[in-house]
């Protein structure tokens, strides 16, 4: 028979409990970090350091700002045509000119010579087609003289047929005497048809070669007034009324074929010559409008010409007032003119800022309602002009959110303002 053991109860030490203590804290660390810790990361930012601004909801215009210089609203160049030495120069740099005003003359010595060997080789062709004409002439009134001849021998023996058919009916003349007669007489009729179909297939030709030369004449006679006129090309004239611009213009000084002398800018008006990046140009119609600032009035531009042509990434547009220009305008002034490329529409909208560098229109900063804290949040950005992105997605009119830039707030989620 087996003894019974006895069992010895185990005492609760300190190091029991401490470790059970520890065990508890841990746990209730968990939870509490779980469900009531913001995991958040935070950074403490002053207010006076950044931009806070309202989301509204309001008239988009997406423009662009340009700069455009004012030009004349016409201007017609002055080329010189033909090259030579100035002669003389009469109207001056700046002064007004009216059409057909003599600006200066030139003096070619080589181009007279040309045009007198050219206008001698001109007049020997014309002489020569003159003496064509004669020849002709004088052959048509040949063969008119032979067939009016023909015609007079012709009815001469046709007469004389007749009596003497008549008469060899009659026996009074010899048969023989009568054949003779009958030969001569179609002899000269058959000579006569010859010589007038001759005569009509020559004066078709006539008629043709007549109008040939003619046209040929008529020509050489153009010819020869386009050559005399050349000499006229060395004297340079306004060619529309306005202001006269040249380069530096002395006498004894050559000028070559093709040489840009000057021009003649007409200053009833203006237009404004406006360069735009080349990102724009397939956006760039005529008929927009554009907007700019002179001596404190508002005054409406409208693009007229579009010139596609890129150089150094820009292109250039022409733009006229759709009112009457400033009167203190001036040739050469540069103006900064907001560009409408799109029409309005109303939508959400926030401030352009420093933000958009980091974010790159992704998320941004939202303020709370009692303007503590700032939360990030994802967005979506639209068009844009030179004040206010237009918001897609994200934010709602009345919210405010932070728009100055964004460099010194890192990653973190949530901005404590102070």
């Amino acid at each position: 028979m087996g003894m019974d053991r006895k069992i010895e109860k185990k005492k609760v030490t300190s190091t029991r409990v401490a470790g059970l203590i520890a065990a508890l804290a841990v746990v209730a660390l968990f939870f509490y970090s779980f469900f009531f810790m913001d995991l958040e990361s935070t950074l403490y930012v002053e207010r006076e350091r950044i931009t806070v601004s309202t989301v509204e909801e309001t008239e988009f215009q997406e423009f662009i700002q340009v700069t455009g210089t004012v030009q004349p609203i016409e201007t017609i160049y002055l080329d010189a045509i033909e090259g030579g030495v100035v002669q003389e120069v009469f109207r001056e740099t700046g002064t007004t000119v009216e059409e057909g005003d003599t600006v200066l003359t030139l003096a070619n010595s080589s181009l007279q010579l040309q045009v007198m060997q050219q206008t001698s080789g001109l007049y020997d062709q014309i002489n020569n087609v003159r003496n064509s004409r004669l020849n002709l002439e004088q052959n048509t009134l040949r063969l008119q003289d032979q067939l009016a001849n023909a015609r007079s021998q012709k009815e001469v023996l046709e007469a004389r047929y007749e009596r003497r058919k008549h008469l060899v009916d009659q026996e009074l003349i010899s048969k023989e005497e009568f054949e003779s007669t009958e030969a001569s007489y179609y002899y000269e009729k058959r000579r006569y048809e010859l010589l007038y179909e001759s005569y009509r297939k020559d004066s078709l030709q006539a008629i043709v070669q007549m109008q040939r030369l003619d046209d040929s004449e008529e020509r050489m006679h153009q010819s020869l007034e386009a050559v005399q006129s050349i000499l006229d090309n060395l004297v340079v004239t306004a060619p529309i009324a306005g202001q006269l611009s040249t380069i530096e213009l002395n006498q004894g000084q050559s000028i070559s074929t093709g040489e840009r002398i000057g021009q003649v800018d007409i200053l009833d008006d203006y237009k404004v010559r406006v360069n735009i990046d080349e990102f724009y140009l397939s956006r760039i119609v005529p008929g927009l409008q554009g907007q700019f600032t002179f001596d404190g009035i508002e005054h409406d531009l409208t693009i007229s010409k579009v010139f596609p042509v890129i150089s150094n990434g820009q292109f250039e547009v022409d733009m006229e007032f759709s009112g009457e220009s400033p009167p203190n305008l001036r040739r050469g002034q540069t103006l900064r003119i907001r560009l409408e490329i799109g029409e309005s529409a109303r939508t959400v909208q926030i401030p352009r800022g420093g933000f958009y560098q980091t974010t790159g229109g992704n998320w941004i900063y939202v303020v709370d309602e009692n303007e503590e804290r700032a939360y990030r949040r994802d967005i979506r950005l639209g068009r844009q002009n030179p004040e206010n992105y237009e918001v897609q997605f994200g934010l709602e009119p009345g919210e405010k959110v932070i728009t100055s830039n964004y460099d010194a707030f890192g990653n973190n989620d949530v901005l404590i303002l102070q």
